[in-house]
């Protein structure tokens, strides 16, 4: 059942209309605005200022200006693990408000924020450890090489201006992703949300401001992709581009970064395989890869395991289990602790899921389950059935593509190698998981499979690990080394050690 989800506009003291530029936060040049509307019951809940060309501008230009003038990027390690702490800490007292503030976004329910990946621990964790990485961006003492007597160094500086542009459907856990590594390194930022998920973003970033940070070292801007994104991307004044979304943006983003020449990160989503064979706990490997595919983000999720590879001795009880498990979740209000799963975040996600299912059956494949919209007191939102199809091809679009729903396609498979093939056998390469009892099958697995990140009976974010994709799921990892490296350049110093030339 959805109850009633009363506008908000004023939660948590916000003005949303508002965007964060030079420390100061001030509405859009033109008063344009952007109404969103809730997945669930389609009230609307937020009203939204759209930053044009001209308020994007002002945010590059205070970046910048913060950046080449301000005391952030020269600061000592002790004053930026400060205020990185400080942040966590604020993220972790007023957790419950920002997961309030996420459902009132997104439609996420507040109980799926009991799970680490998406709970306000972690978000803070993301922070934590990122602090730790202030004081040990090091670089090298070489040995000389050639001629002459003279030392060779390294040093790690911050990159620059950084455009932040994240997705909707975890919106403060890549907030923290892209945020924390950037300011850590001690670049400035310019972050753009999601229309789709702003609440919880711009309540982050007051907090970010309590904490410490310098003014203009954190600007916000806020807006759909066109005209907003497409003059952050675009501008002359960003050195690197960190982007969370879709193939299809992803691909804008490389060639605006192209014609800069600017960095980039990219994490462009993923269709991740999980393996299954004979000897696993076959239980656990139909309810956790289903509950990927349906609780919390309804499959809106970049790691969600939405195609099975099962092998055929115990290929009928996988589908059952998860037929069984599609049947358990509760859609209904976020707030409401009953609640399992969110609605797809809007009509134009709806459409394309259903039309996803009825590619399926055209296909061939089996409907075991779901394949309709949600009626009765659902009706006003966006729910789609819990579904799985079985006997689908590989080669099938709902085993190809990514669809960003409740959808699970279940592929049969003979032997080990088969699995590799069919598991390879994606543009995408993120995440995987293999399910066996025989770890040296699972080591086998691991190093075959072609993905980011490969769980053993099992799957966990983390946030000090790397994480990102092989192939057409991206550019670069966030999490651990990696990630904070990516935010600074790599300069070299020469220094003779006698007068004699080099």
């Amino acid at each position: 059942m959805v109850l009633s989800i009363k506008p908000r506009r004023d939660a948590a003291g916000l003005t949303t209309g508002e965007l964060l530029i030079d420390g100061r936060w001030r509405p859009a040049a033109h008063d344009r605005t952007w109404t969103h509307r809730h997945p669930a019951t389609a009230e609307e809940v937020g009203e939204f200022a759209v930053a044009e060309a001209v308020d994007v501008d002002a945010a590059a230009r205070s970046a910048r200006r913060a950046f080449d003038e301000g005391p952030w990027p020269r600061s000592r390690a002790k004053e930026r693990i400060r205020v990185l702490r400080r942040i966590a800490e604020l993220v972790r007292a007023h957790g419950a408000e920002l997961l309030a503030l996420q459902a009132l976004d997104n439609g996420v329910p507040i109980s799926f924020g009991e799970a680490y990946a998406m709970s306000m621990e972690c978000v803070a964790d993301v922070f934590d450890h990122h602090a730790g990485w202030v004081d040990k961006l090091g670089g090298e003492t070489l040995p000389g090489y050639q001629g002459g007597e003279h030392l060779v160094l390294t040093l790690r500086e911050p990159l620059g201006v950084v455009a932040a542009v994240i997705a909707w459907n975890a919106p403060l856990l890549l907030a923290a992703q892209k945020l924390a590594p950037a300011l850590a390194a001690g670049c400035t930022v310019v972050l753009k949300p999601s229309e789709f998920a702003t609440f919880a973003v711009l309540r982050l970033a007051r907090l970010i401001e309590e904490a410490g940070l310098p003014p203009g070292v954190l600007n916000v801007v806020t807006g759909p992709g066109e005209p907003t994104g497409d003059a952050l991307i675009n501008h002359p004044l960003v050195d690197k581009v960190s982007f969370t979304g879709s193939r299809a943006v992803g691909r804008r983003v490389l060639a605006a970064a192209a014609d800069g020449v600017k960095r980039v990160s990219l994490e462009l989503g993923g269709k991740s395989p999980s393996v299954v064979f004979p000897d696993a706990d076959v239980f656990a490997a139909a309810t956790t890869t289903m509950g990927t595919v349906t609780l919390g983000l309804s499959g809106q999720a970049c790691v969600a395991h939405t195609r099975a590879l099962v092998h055929r001795d115990v290929y009928d009880q996988f589908v059952a289990l998860a037929e069984g498990t599609a049947g358990l979740v509760n859609y209904g209000d976020p707030f409401h602790p009953e609640t399992t799963a969110a609605a797809l975040i809007n009509e134009r996600q709806l459409t394309r899921v259903l039309d996803y299912i009825a590619r399926g059956q055209q296909d061939g494949a089996r409907l075991v389950c779901g394949g309709t919209r949600a009626d009765g007191e659902l009706a006003a939102g966006n729910f789609v059935a819990p579904t799985v199809f079985a006997d689908v091809r590989n080669d099938a679009a709902i085993a190809q593509e990514e669809i960003f729903g409740p959808v699970l396609a279940v592929v049969p498979f003979t032997d080990e190698d088969e699995a590799v093939r069919l598991a390879n056998d994606t543009s995408y390469g993120l995440a995987g998981m293999v399910w066996t009892a025989d770890l040296k099958r699972a080591m086998r697995m691991a190093r075959a499979v072609r993905a980011g990140t490969i769980g053993v009976n099992g799957y966990q974010l983390e946030p000090h690990v790397a994480f990102g994709g092989f192939g057409r799921s991206g550019l670069g990892r966030e999490g651990g080394r990696g990630s904070i490296e990516a935010y600074t350049e790599v300069k070299t110093v020469l220094v003779p050690t006698t007068d004699e030339l080099m």
